[in-house]
Formats: C-alpha cells, sequence, structure tokens
C-alpha cells in the first residue's frame, strides 16, 4: 500500500437503510462505530427494514426518503416532506407508519445487531475510479455503497480485494482486519438524493466483479478515526 493512502470520509448511519451522515471523526469499538445502526425499522412480522427479503430483513421501499443523523447524542429524523423528528419521541412509529404506509415501529439495538454481516465496511476511491472508468456516464458515488471509511487510495482498480485476511491500522489507534469481500444488493442502484436510479451499476459490478465490491472488516483493536488519518497495511 502507498504510503500516501488516508482516511476520506467517515460515514454512520443512525437508522438502518436510511440516508447516513458523513463526520470528520468516528469512534470505532468492537461492535463497529459507536451509534451506526443503533435504530432500525421493523415491520409487523418482526423483520427489520432493508433493500433485501431474508429471514431478517424485509425490502421496505423508500427508505431512502428519510435521513438519520445526530444532533450530540440525540439521534434526529428528517422525513420525506422535510420535517424532523426525535428518534426517541411517542410519535415516532406513527410517523413512520403513515409514510411508509404499513404499520412499523423504530426497534431500538439491543441483544442482536443491526448490520448485515460486519462491524465494519470499507471501499477505496481506487474501486470507485475503476468504476467510474468502465460507467463515466454513471454516478459512481460512495453513497450508493454505505461504507463506513473511504480510503483514499491511488489507482482505478479494486484493491482492497486483495487485503482479506490482512491488517490496518488508521491512525494511531484503530487496527483492523480486512475479513471478506462485500456481496452487493439492489440498494447500490436505487435513488437516493440526488443520485438518480440506475440499474447499470449493478450491473457492472455483477457481472465484472461476481457482485463483490469493497470488504468488511473487524476490529482489533479500538479508537478515534480522523478524516486525514494515515492508513497503513501490515
Amino acid at each position: 500500500m502507498s504510503d500516501s493512502v488516508r482516511l476520506r470520509r467517515a460515514w454512520r448511519y443512525p437508522v438502518k437503510s436510511m440516508l447516513g451522515q458523513s463526520v470528520d471523526a468516528i469512534d470505532i469499538v468492537a461492535p463497529g462505530v459507536v451509534g451506526d445502526r443503533r435504530y432500525a425499522i421493523r415491520d409487523a412480522g418482526g423483520r427489520l427494514g432493508s433493500g433485501k427479503n431474508t429471514d431478517r430483513f424485509r425490502r421496505i421501499d423508500g427508505l431512502f426518503r428519510f435521513r438519520a443523523c445526530y444532533d450530540d447524542e440525540r439521534a434526529v429524523l428528517s422525513l420525506p416532506d422535510g420535517t424532523e423528528i426525535d428518534a426517541e419521541d411517542p410519535a415516532i412509529d406513527a410517523r413512520l407508519s403513515a409514510v411508509l404506509g404499513q404499520p412499523v415501529t423504530l426497534a431500538r439495538e439491543d441483544d442482536g445487531s443491526h448490520v448485515d454481516d460486519s462491524p465494519l465496511h470499507l471501499l477505496t476511491t481506487a474501486s470507485l475510479a475503476w468504476l467510474e472508468r468502465s460507467l463515466p456516464d454513471a454516478r459512481a458515488d460512495e453513497r450508493r455503497f454505505r461504507p463506513n471509511l473511504v480510503l483514499d487510495c491511488p489507482g482505478a482498480e479494486p484493491v482492497e480485494q486483495a487485503w482479506i485476511g490482512r491488517t490496518l491500522q488508521v491512525g494511531e489507534q484503530v487496527v483492523l482486519q480486512v475479513t471478506e469481500p462485500t456481496t452487493r444488493c439492489g440498494m447500490i442502484a436505487l435513488e437516493q438524493d440526488e443520485l438518480p436510479r440506475d440499474p447499470r451499476v449493478l450491473r457492472h459490478i455483477t457481472r465484472e466483479a461476481d457482485l463483490l465490491f469493497g470488504v468488511y472488516a473487524r476490529v482489533l483493536q479500538p479508537g478515534r478515526a480522523s478524516v486525514g488519518d494515515r492508513v497503513t497495511l501490515a
């Protein structure tokens, strides 16, 4: 890995499958980014709102119309009409159910994690450059892929796929082990903010990369990671 690799952006997503928040620094502990996926939408059958259907998750359309962020330690949801509501507001379930057109609750994480497969999701600018080079008129934007850490890495190849099993140090404190590639789903093609719906992104990654884009990691040493931190590969 080049000595020039830095942490370019850090993301956390207070509510699973809603738009998230870019921050200057994040605290990383064994379960992942502090505050990440602290809440999730739960349907009447107990499954969590997502972009896919499994025994645990259920696809609920429209979640990308919501945004969630923290105001200090308080999670605030922005509804599609622009109004804001505190995640702990007693009216939150009724408001969400009305907008989504079905009975749902906002579930706070307790004994079970809301993450899909791994505590942390990493993506490099080299992978994004590879996608942009292949699809020059598509919006190869990191937000489509919902990473926690975006690493500024030279080149235009999905270099992180070669890091499986290796150790990354981010800044002075955080040490991660890259565990497996990230298998994508249809969420990466959905419209969000000013990014249009674009099925070509999913088709290209399916055809050229066997649906793999980005990597997962587990935490070996917790700490704080800040934008601009140097990243080294052991």
